[in-house]
């Protein structure tokens, strides 16, 4: 019996967050990510390391090489994941607008998630263009998650209203 047997939901090809694991996992992938914000390139990538976890959608973590120099500030915000660790944040400015608290980075993760040192991931909402393999993502709901939605992805996602429980 093939996996689209047993959720009849997912059209072929799609992936169900309700197949993620719990604990979370970080795994390297090949897949264009690229954002850009007021005509300005932010990051174009091929070696990020997504994120997955049970109910959510992938969040995107891109090697600090890859992002445009100059870019980002350093914020106060600071958060804490049960998986990944100590979370710190970073503010995008391009020209006079300030995007804070947009991206943020575990400058020390915990062994497992090691991977993700000095990597950083992007809020698509606030951002023009957020894309994966040229598709532009919907942003997770609820405001505080940070995954990407993408048309091969099928939910109900961590975020929407009744899932805190979850």
């Amino acid at each position: 019996m093939s996996d689209n047997d047993r959720d009849p939901s997912r059209a072929p090809g799609q992936e169900s967050v309700w197949r993620f694991p719990r604990p979370a996992v970080a795994e390297a992938s090949e897949r264009w990510i690229r954002i850009e914000h007021r005509g300005v390139l932010v990051a174009d990538t091929r070696r990020a390391v997504r994120t997955l976890e049970t109910s959510h959608p992938p969040s995107w973590y891109l090697p600090p090489d890859d992002l445009s120099p100059g870019l980002l500030r350093r914020s106060e915000r600071r958060s804490f994941c049960e998986w990944k660790g100590y979370a710190v944040y970073w503010h995008l400015t391009i020209g006079a607008e300030v995007l804070r608290d947009v991206a943020w980075s575990y400058p020390e993760p915990t062994p497992a998630f090691a991977v993700l040192r000095d990597h950083v991931a992007f809020y698509a909402g606030p951002l023009d263009t957020c894309t994966v393999d040229g598709e532009q993502v919907v942003p997770q709901p609820g405001g505080f998650y940070g995954g990407w939605i993408t048309s091969d992805l099928v939910g109900p996602f961590k975020g929407i209203p009744g899932s805190m429980g979850w």
